[in-house]
C-alpha cells in the first residue's frame, strides 16, 4: 500500500507537495464524484499549506458551507503519514466527535471518494468509559440493583477471569449504554477521585483498554478539547508515576470549535478536594508499621479536613440554574485551611523519615505523596490567590472543593504553542469585531497566520428569523413561551431543535408537555434522557420528531428536512456561576464586556444550526421580550444575523399559522 495518496518525490519539501495533491482533490477528483467546486475551501487550503510548512498556528475562520473539515483533514492526515505520528483533531465536545466518524460522516465520505484506508481512532474522555469499582457498588448501593447487575453480567468475560491467552478488547464506552439517562450513568462511570493506581482490576479496564488502541493510530486521534487539555495537564505528573501520558507523541493539533478551548483548558487545569477520598487514602497508611508521630499527623489531618468540609458547608450558597455552590471565603475558613495545610506538612515530613524506613509500600507511598502536594497547591492557591475562581459541588457523598485558575495562557503557552508543530484553531466564530487579538490574548498565542471566509449559502432566500411579542411585558411567563413554543413546533409538523439555557428550563418545558394537548403524538427527545449520539441519531432519522437540549448551541450537524425550526428558548447569556462572576468581577463593564459577547457567540451558532446545505431552509424562533424594548440589544442581535436576513417582529396573533 502506498504510504501516500500522491507521489512522493523525497528531494522536495512534503508540504508543498501535499498542497498540489489538495487542490487535485478539490479542482478534479472530488468534483467529478459530485462534489462543488468551493472557492472559500480551495482559499481555506492554500492558508493551511502555509501553516503547515512553517508549524505555525493559524486561526482559521469559516462560515457554515465551506468544508473547513475537509481540508484540514487532508492535511492532517498526509502529515501524519510524513512524521509518522498521529495528528490529534480536538472536538469541543463528545457528540462532535461522533458526528466526525458516523457512517456519513467527512472522515468515511473521503475514504470512499478517495480510496484511501484512513486510520482515525477515538480518544475518549475518562468519565465516557464505566468503572469496575463504581459498577460494584452501584448494583447494592443505589435505587436500580436490577439494572446494574445487568450490565455487570454482559461485560466481557476477561473482566471477570485471570486465565492466560485471552483475548482483550475495548469496552465500556458510554455509547454502548445509549439506554442509560445521564443521571444513571454517573453511577458507574469514571470520575476524578477514581484511584486508578491502585485499582486491582486496572489491566482490564475498558478505559485502559482502549488507550492501548488508539495509541496505535497511524493517522488520527480524535478526540474532545477535555481529554487534550487533561494530557496536557497530566503529561509531567505521569510521566514521573511511570505511567504513558493520555496520548501518544503527534505531529499536529486541529481544534475544531477551537473559540472553546479556553473554557477545556480551565476545566482540565482544576484541582478537586474531597474529605471522603483524603481520607481513604491517608487510612490506608495506618494499616501499615510506622511511628506514632506520624499516626498522630494524620489523625489530626483528618480531623481538620472534615472541620474545613462542615465550614464550607456553612459559608457557600447554591447557585440557581447550576449544580455548583457559591463560597464565601472569609477569616474562619482561610485559618482551617492553614490548620490542615500544617497537618499535611507534618505528614510530609514524617513520610520523608518513613520512606527510608521502608516500612510503607513504595507504590502506595508514591499515591499519597502526589494526592498530598495536589491539597497542598490547591489550599495554597485558595489562601493566598486572587487569580483563581472556587466553587463547592454536592453530592451524596459530600462536598467537593473546586479550584480552577483564571488564566490558562501560560500553561498553554508552554506545553502546546512552544511544541514547534502546526496548531489549527477552526470555527465559524473565531474573531470579535473581524479581530483574532481577543482569543490571541486569552490563549497565550503570541505569533499567528489568521484569515476568514464566509459561507456560500443564500441565507436571505432560505431563513427566516422571527421574534414573536408574546405580551407587551419586560419578560415573558413560562406559560407564554410554552404556548408560542407549540405554535412554532405546529408550523413545521415538529422537525425541530429546542435550545433552551439551562436544564432547569429543559425539564420544567418537559413536564409541562402532557398539559398541552395540542402536542399529543407529537415526539420529543431529551438531553440527559439517553446517550447523547444515539438521541441525534434517531432525531435526524424520524423527520417529525423534536430535539430539545441545553448544550448543542454548536456543532450539532443535521442537513434536510428533519432540522426545519429552531427555536431559542431565551437570549444564551451565561450562567450565574463562579466562573462568570469572576469574570464579571474583572470587567470594566460585566454586561458589554462578558455577559453580551457570550450571549452573542452562542446564540450565533445556535442559528447556525438550521442551514447546513444549500437546500436546506426554514425558520428560527427567538423567545425573547428584551428584542421588543431594548433597542440597543436588538441591533446587536440583527448585527450577528447572516447578510440579508432581518429580525422580523409581529404579535402572536399574526404569526399563528
Amino acid at each position: 500500500m502506498n504510504r501516500y495518496p500522491f507521489e512522493y518525490e523525497p528531494s522536495k519539501p512534503i508540504v508543498p507537495q501535499i498542497g498540489e495533491w489538495v487542490a487535485d482533490v478539490f479542482y478534479d477528483i472530488l468534483p467529478e464524484a459530485g462534489f462543488e467546486v468551493r472557492d472559500e475551501q480551495i482559499y481555506m487550503a492554500f492558508q493551511l499549506e502555509k501553516a503547515f510548512a512553517d508549524k505555525q498556528t493559524i486561526f482559521a475562520e469559516a462560515g457554515v458551507g465551506t468544508g473547513k473539515t475537509l481540508v484540514y483533514l487532508l492535511y492532517s492526515i498526509c502529515y501524519a503519514r510524513y512524521h509518522r505520528k498521529p495528528a490529534i483533531i480536538a472536538c469541543a465536545d463528545e457528540s462532535l466527535i461522533e458526528q466526525l466518524v458516523k457512517p456519513e460522516g467527512d472522515i468515511a465520505k473521503l475514504a470512499r471518494h478517495l480510496g484511501m484506508t484512513i486510520d482515525a481512532r477515538l480518544g475518549k474522555s475518562q468519565d465516557r468509559y464505566l468503572c469496575l469499582k463504581k459498577l460494584d457498588n452501584a448494583r447494592t448501593d443505589y435505587e436500580e440493583p436490577e439494572l446494574y447487575k445487568d450490565i455487570y453480567e454482559q461485560l466481557p468475560a476477561f473482566v471477570h477471569k485471570s486465565e492466560g491467552m485471552q483475548a482483550f478488547h475495548a469496552y465500556g464506552d458510554r455509547k454502548q449504554y445509549p439506554h442509560l439517562n445521564d443521571e444513571q450513568w454517573e453511577r458507574m462511570n469514571w470520575d476524578p477521585f477514581q484511584d486508578c493506581f491502585v485499582c486491582d482490576k486496572r489491566h482490564r479496564c475498558g478505559q485502559t483498554l482502549s488507550r492501548e488502541h488508539y495509541r496505535q493510530s497511524a493517522d488520527l486521534i480524535i478526540c474532545s478539547h477535555d481529554f487534550y487539555m487533561e494530557h496536557v495537564w497530566t503529561y509531567e505528573g505521569r510521566k514521573r508515576e511511570g505511567q504513558l501520558p493520555l496520548l501518544p507523541e503527534h505531529c499536529a493539533v486541529v481544534f475544531d470549535e477551537g473559540h472553546l478551548l479556553e473554557s477545556a483548558a480551565q476545566k482540565a487545569l482544576t484541582y478537586r478536594i474531597k474529605h471522603p477520598i483524603f481520607e481513604e487514602l491517608v487510612t490506608r497508611l495506618l494499616k501499615n508499621e510506622m511511628r506514632e508521630t506520624l499516626a498522630v499527623f494524620i489523625d489530626d489531618a483528618i480531623e481538620r479536613s472534615e472541620r474545613l468540609f462542615e465550614l464550607l458547608e456553612k459559608h457557600s450558597d447554591a447557585i440557581a440554574g447550576s449544580d455548583r455552590r457559591h463560597i464565601h471565603v472569609n477569616k474562619e475558613l482561610i485559618q482551617a485551611v492553614s490548620r490542615l495545610r500544617e497537618s499535611l506538612d507534618g505528614i510530609e515530613e514524617e513520610l520523608v523519615f518513613e520512606s527510608e524506613l521502608y516500612n510503607l509500600d513504595g507504590y502506595q507511598l508514591r499515591i499519597v505523596e502526589e494526592h498530598l502536594e495536589m491539597m497542598q497547591k490547591a489550599l495554597s492557591l485558595f489562601q493566598s490567590s486572587d487569580s483563581l475562581i472556587c466553587w463547592a459541588t454536592d453530592s451524596p457523598t459530600g462536598l467537593t472543593l473546586v479550584i480552577m485558575p483564571k488564566a490558562v495562557k501560560e500553561v498553554l503557552r508552554e506545553r502546546v504553542f512552544a511544541l514547534n508543530m502546526p496548531v489549527v484553531f477552526s470555527s465559524a466564530t473565531l474573531s470579535v469585531n473581524d479581530s483574532f487579538d481577543y482569543l490571541a490574548y486569552s490563549l497565550g498565542v503570541s505569533k499567528y497566520l489568521s484569515f476568514s471566509v464566509d459561507s456560500p449559502y443564500d441565507y436571505e432566500g432560505r431563513m427566516e428569523i422571527s421574534a414573536p411579542r408574546l405580551s407587551n411585558g419586560q419578560s415573558y411567563s413560562f406559560e407564554e413561551k410554552a404556548q408560542a413554543a407549540v405554535q412554532a413546533l405546529l408550523r413545521t409538523e415538529g422537525r425541530a431543535l429546542l435550545l433552551f439555557p439551562s436544564r432547569e428550563e429543559l425539564k420544567r418545558f418537559k413536564e409541562a408537555i402532557p398539559a398541552l394537548p395540542e402536542l399529543f403524538g407529537m415526539r420529543f427527545g431529551f438531553e440527559g434522557d439517553r446517550e447523547i449520539s444515539h438521541l441525534i441519531a434517531d432525531f435526524q432519522s424520524d423527520e417529525t420528531s423534536v430535539l430539545c437540549a441545553v448544550t448543542l448551541w454548536e456543532g450539532l450537524d443535521i442537513p434536510g428536512p428533519s432540522l426545519s425550526n429552531v427555536i431559542v428558548w431565551s437570549l444564551p447569556y451565561p450562567p450565574n456561576d463562579p466562573v462568570f462572576m469572576a469574570k464579571r468581577q474583572e470587567a470594566a463593564s460585566p454586561f458589554e464586556e462578558v455577559d453580551m459577547p457570550y450571549m452573542l457567540l452562542r446564540l450565533k451558532q445556535g442559528i447556525g444550526r438550521l442551514i447546513r446545505t444549500r437546500d436546506d431552509s426554514g425558520s428560527i424562533t427567538i423567545l425573547s421580550a428584551e428584542l421588543h424594548s431594548d433597542a440597543e440589544l436588538r441591533a446587536q442581535v440583527q448585527g450577528i444575523l447572516p447578510q440579508g436576513v432581518v429580525l422580523r417582529d409581529h404579535p402572536l396573533s399574526e404569526w399563528k399559522r
